[in-house]
């Protein structure tokens, strides 16, 4: 279905304000009766050539926020004083309900991953034969719990 010009400039002004593909998607169902999924959307956005334009107030808050998560990166990164250290991915490994990295005591870095049937599994690095201690594995599932219960899981 060819949408009007008016149509397109409204679409159009709902991106530049910020609105989501979904929030996009709701508007077009409520406000012009034209129901699409969430990928037609998406598709229709791209073909309109419409370009996102954040607020001022979060680009300096997005600057803020990506300092501190250079600082926070770079501290962990320094953290060699024998303590456990765990990360969860942005971008989640295929297969999995949620994964990370976690560096141990020794400095050796493994990624994690828990499946949807809730098995958590260790992926090895650039040393297959390494085992980390009782000790860090136990303080690992601790800290991963703690994490996981902060993002909702």
């Amino acid at each position: 279905m060819a949408l009007s010009e008016e149509q397109n400039a409204t679409i159009c002004s709902w991106v530049e304000s910020g609105k989501s593909i979904a929030e996009i998607q709701k508007l077009l169902k409520e406000q012009l009766s034209l129901s699409y999924t969430y990928m037609e959307v998406r598709f229709l956005v791209d073909d309109l050539g419409a370009v996102y334009i954040e607020p001022e107030s979060n680009k300096e808050e997005e600057i803020e926020s990506e300092e501190t998560d250079i600082e926070a990166s770079s501290a962990n990164e320094n953290k060699t004083d024998g303590s456990v250290v765990v990360d969860v991915d942005a971008v989640i490994r295929p297969g999995s309900l949620v994964s990370g990295t976690v560096t141990f005591s020794d400095g050796e870095t493994l990624g994690w991953q828990l499946t949807s049937a809730g098995q958590l599994g260790l992926i090895p690095g650039d040393n297959p034969e390494y085992r980390p201690s009782n000790e860090d594995v136990q303080s690992f599932q601790s800290q991963l719990q703690t994490i996981l219960q902060q993002k909702g899981f």
